[in-house]
């Protein structure tokens, strides 16, 4: 008896502990790439609801690569764009594998998940709808082997 109420204890307090850690994610979502190939001119679209415009923020652009990418890296540009039609663009630089070619992600199998800092101290001026487009880089037309890309924006 004892010991079956010990272990409802602990799980009720690992539950807690489980569902509490995400409170600071206000944002994170993931667009999928089609048969993994992503076309220079194809924009991801990701609309983010902001509401909270004292506190800041971190952001991170996350991407999913298949391991026979054939690059270590992925220049993405991304666009923002806040309630009133203010717009930032920004070219970023994610790192997928090491000098050696070990890669850097976590996850099992055929594909790797890295999480990218972008911005560490994000302040939103307004509250509303922002916009942000992220497309490629990189030299080629066709970039095959990123599977999923996404953003996500918790507070600090």
């Amino acid at each position: 008896m004892k010991k079956s109420l010990f272990n409802i204890a602990l799980i009720i307090i690992l539950f807690t502990l489980i569902s509490s850690c995400d409170k600071k994610v206000v944002y994170n979502n993931f667009t999928p790439i089609a048969n993994t190939t992503w076309n220079k001119d194809s924009l991801l679209k990701f609309e983010v609801p902001v509401t909270d415009t004292l506190k800041m923020h971190r952001f991170f652009i996350n991407v999913r690569n298949d391991i026979d990418y054939k690059y270590s890296n992925l220049w993405l540009f991304v666009k923002i764009t806040q309630p009133g039609d203010t717009t930032v663009t920004d070219t970023f630089e994610v790192t997928l594998a090491d000098p050696a070619g070990k890669w850097l992600g976590s996850g099992s199998g055929g594909f790797k998940t890295t999480e990218n800092l972008y911005r560490g101290s994000v302040y939103f001026p307004k509250s509303g709808v922002y916009e942000i487009q992220i497309q490629h880089g990189m030299r080629g037309k066709i970039l095959e082997g990123i599977s999923d890309v996404g953003i996500k924006i918790e507070q600090q």
